[in-house]
């Protein structure tokens, strides 16, 4: 019916009202519903007025104002509240309709309530939406999975309000991920992609700031030039913007006023929980996370400054040549990021049987996110020629790129090590990629100590099969080594 809605939306918090005039925007006519219904009522008579919406102040309501197939989007936030609002909406819903989750969810949750809602007749997207409020409101980045049957019905409106990519804007940055939690684990990496991405900028600056003690306008202008080449992406433009502005109490860098502790939502701490359950070294985000961590820590960083005592040492060399070494420290370090990201997405997509398209992954983030950057073009050309890909490090484009820059990296870490800067993430990233080049590593050692104090075995380079040994027995002790040569001979 024409006087029906294409779709509802629950929650109108600064996302979900976005959203909501978001979708009304391409043209869709749009239901919604509040907990407090007033927010419905300031909605309507502020920015919505005079735009198709219908306000609704209770379910019965809303999903009375849908066209058949109904379209419910909960824009709430996660963990009880949509169980709760699943348990309210499935009795007044009819087969085939379709129940959307458009928060940070952890996927288990997903796949948990697609089964269940399917249970019910009804179908269930759980659908990680990137780009904060703003990205909601212009265009996010969509990456939507659960009931295969369900995309069609709300393909039309998803790829209509994403973020658009391409030399005419004709790319939407929204496709199927894949069945059950699919689409929010993909989410989930993209926030931990995020963390490691922040980080690695951070210790860029932090760098260059303690290095070369380099002022906010010079650092704008580092900046401004790495924006303009390989490392254009959102993340270097807002940190661009940042050191220009200018705080209207005191005059100073507004940046400089800033607090040094960071918060986090925890979707960074999934991603290296679940890391570790797969077996997989996601180590760029978990080093990201727990620099946050020590970053809260902030009275006690401030009492153990007081004692604790580094290198005195100073910068050395031409400022303009360390300059570019840390803009290639800190691409080398991105690609082993997003390296892992893709080894721990490929995992996943095995432990849960989901067919992810990683090419087409790349370009869901290429516009609307936080992530968005030229780059990404990158990752999509790698899938393209190799579907099968086992690292993104072994891509030739990649691989080149790592090998150009390893010198620079080499020395930025050394630097800061040697002039006592932290640099964890970029510290970790060199770390995976020194550890993912070797043939051989120590942990054939490693085995030899669980065998010889917990007898948990090992196998041999040299024949098949499983082995553990009397160490005790076979070991040799101090009584019998001859004393080490006290001088010369």
């Amino acid at each position: 019916m024409a006087d029906k809605c294409d779709i509802g939306l629950i929650g109108l918090a600064v996302m979900g009202e976005n959203l909501a005039l978001n979708i009304e925007s391409r043209g869709f006519r749009i239901a919604v519903y509040n907990r407090t219904v007033s927010k419905v009522d300031d909605l309507l008579a502020g920015r919505a007025k005079g735009k198709r919406f219908v306000g609704c102040h209770s379910l019965e309501e809303l999903v009375g104002s849908l066209a058949s197939p109904r379209k419910v989007m909960l824009m709430v936030k996660a963990g009880a509240a949509v169980d709760e609002f699943l348990d309210k909406l499935i009795p007044l819903l009819s087969a085939g309709d379709v129940i959307i989750d458009g928060g940070n969810t952890h996927f288990s949750e997903t796949e948990r309530r697609t089964n269940y809602v399917e249970s019910k007749g009804l179908l269930y997207i759980g659908t990680g939406v990137s780009g904060g409020e703003e990205g909601a409101l212009r265009g996010p980045s969509m990456m939507p999975g659960g009931s295969q049957e369900a995309w069609p019905l709300v393909r039309p409106i998803f790829q209509a309000i994403a973020a658009k990519v391409g030399p005419k804007q004709e790319t939407a940055c929204c496709e199927w991920v894949g069945p059950r939690g699919a689409g929010h684990y993909v989410k989930m990496v993209h926030n931990g992609i995020e963390y490691g991405d922040m980080q690695l900028i951070c210790e860029a600056y932090w760098v260059l700031k303690n290095t070369l003690q380099l002022t906010n306008d010079e650092l704008y202008d580092v900046f401004q030039q790495w924006y303009q080449g390989e490392l254009n992406s959102y993340l270097i433009e807002i940190t661009r913007d940042i050191f220009s502005v200018k705080d209207d109490q005191t005059g100073g860098s507004l940046v400089d006023l800033i607090l040094d502790t960071a918060g986090a939502k925890g979707t960074g701490k999934w991603m290296s929980q679940l890391a570790l359950d797969l077996g997989v070294p996601s180590t760029l985000v978990t080093e990201a996370v727990y620099a946050r961590c020590l970053s809260a820590m902030k009275e006690a960083r401030v009492r153990a400054s007081r004692v604790l005592k580094g290198p005195a040492g100073k910068f050395q060399g031409n400022r303009a040549e360390f300059i570019e070494q840390v803009r290639q420290a800190l691409y080398a370090s991105k690609i082993c990021s997003y390296a892992q990201g893709y080894v721990q997405m490929q995992a996943a997509a095995a432990e849960h049987r989901w067919p992810l398209k990683f090419g087409e992954i790349a370009l869901l983030w290429r516009g609307g996110c936080i992530i968005r950057a030229v780059f990404l073009e990158r990752i999509k050309e790698a899938f393209d020629a190799d579907p099968k890909l086992e690292n993104l490090l072994l891509a030739p484009y990649f691989q080149q790129a790592v090998a150009r820059a390893q010198d620079a990296w080499r020395n930025v870490v050394m630097t800061a090590v040697r002039l006592g800067i932290p640099v964890p993430a970029f510290s970790a990233a060199l770390a995976y990629y020194d550890g993912y080049r070797s043939e051989r590593l120590p942990a054939n050692l490693l085995q030899a100590q669980r065998d010889y104090f917990g007898a948990h075995t090992y196998n041999r380079v040299d024949k098949p099969g499983v082995f553990h040994s009397d160490w005790l027995r076979l070991r040799r002790t101090p009584a019998d080594r001859s004393p080490l040569p006290s001088g010369e001979g």
